[in-house]
């Protein structure tokens, strides 16, 4: 087992990490009888891809002598109705100007990142937009 979920009432969920016994709380979003004040399940789904994505170029980004250190990531989500559904998910890595990427080390952490286990465990229909970018100094 990797965790448990206890129903709280009011649309909120407590789930525990059995490994780490870290806690996780989710709260329905607003815009579905929700009091959105924890991350809705949905929102866990896209905070996962946007973790995954980084956590795995980490993990590779030594094989090219480079510190993700500073790297930021951000994550939006879409949502379409009827069935309601995730429709899109656009993350924005963005590395520190400091850590001054070749086009090589750029494009090996991009494929990295786009190839994720999350990337590839999500509904192929799923839009996914990812932006890699350098912050300007």
């Amino acid at each position: 087992m990797t965790a448990t979920i206890q129903y709280q009432g009011n649309l909120r969920c407590k789930a525990i990490h059995l490994q780490s016994k870290t806690i996780i709380e989710t709260d329905a979003p607003t815009d579905n009888k929700g009091k959105g004040e924890r991350f809705s399940p949905t929102d866990l789904v896209c905070t996962a891809l946007a973790t995954c994505m980084i956590t795995t170029m980490a993990i590779r980004s030594g094989e090219i002598n480079v510190e993700l250190e500073g790297t930021t990531v951000a994550v939006q989500k879409h949502m379409l109705p009827n069935p309601r559904r995730i429709s899109k998910i656009e993350v924005f890595i963005t590395y520190p100007a400091a850590l001054q990427l070749t086009e090589q080390a750029f494009d090996f952490l991009k494929t990295v990142g786009d190839n994720c286990p999350v990337i590839k465990s999500l509904h192929q229909g799923l839009e996914i937009i990812t932006t890699y970018t350098t912050a300007k100094v």
